[in-house]
């Protein structure tokens, strides 16, 4: 099966993850998880409660990484996945995962942003001059590294789809997978 990389780390959010974590098997991809270090990751839950101007974040479920940054080979990879919660703001200064990004997009393989995932793509300096969407609080993460950010679903810039939260998983994995299916 080809292989699509899940990036995670401590505070991903779960939805986030979960979802493509069982979504692309269903169509032949097999996952496999990539942190800092290959070891047991805690998650996160996200949610903005009723009155809230800001989101509440709770502890989520564990995951384990199958492999860390450094020893990733992404010739070996379809497909890049980038979960969102507050892990990306930590990641992407992991120069191993940013030459993993930058390779994915070169390589105009299929990559997947989800929510805070933008700020990974932001610090490869890969979405110049790209239309995308991300949480609207991290906007500002993709117009100042000269990306176009709109307010809507799923969208599909060449090899990049990116989506705003959890809430847009039905279409953005469907867009995702359809990129996928295309490019192998």
């Amino acid at each position: 099966m080809p292989k699509v990389l899940l990036v995670i780390g401590d505070a991903t959010e779960v939805l986030d993850t979960m979802y493509p974590y069982f979504r692309l098997p269903e169509d032949g991809f097999d996952v496999v998880v990539a942190a800092p270090e290959k070891r047991l990751y805690h998650m996160v839950l996200h949610e903005q409660p009723p009155g809230w101007d800001i989101t509440q974040e709770t502890a989520g479920y564990h995951l384990p990484s199958d492999i860390a940054f450094r020893d990733v080979k992404p010739d070996e990879y379809a497909g890049l996945f980038l979960s969102g919660g507050r892990a990306p703001e930590y990641l992407r200064y992991d120069e191993s995962l940013l030459d993993i990004t930058r390779h994915f997009v070169e390589a105009n393989k299929p990559v997947a942003s989800v929510c805070h995932g933008i700020e990974i793509l932001a610090a490869a300096d890969c979405i110049r001059g790209r239309t995308l969407t991300t949480v609207a609080k991290c906007a500002l993460d993709a117009t100042q590294v000269g990306a176009k950010y709109v307010d809507q679903a799923v969208v599909t810039d060449g090899n990049i789809v990116s989506a705003r939260v959890w809430h847009d998983n039905t279409p953005f994995l469907k867009e995702f997978i359809r990129l996928l299916k295309e490019s192998t």
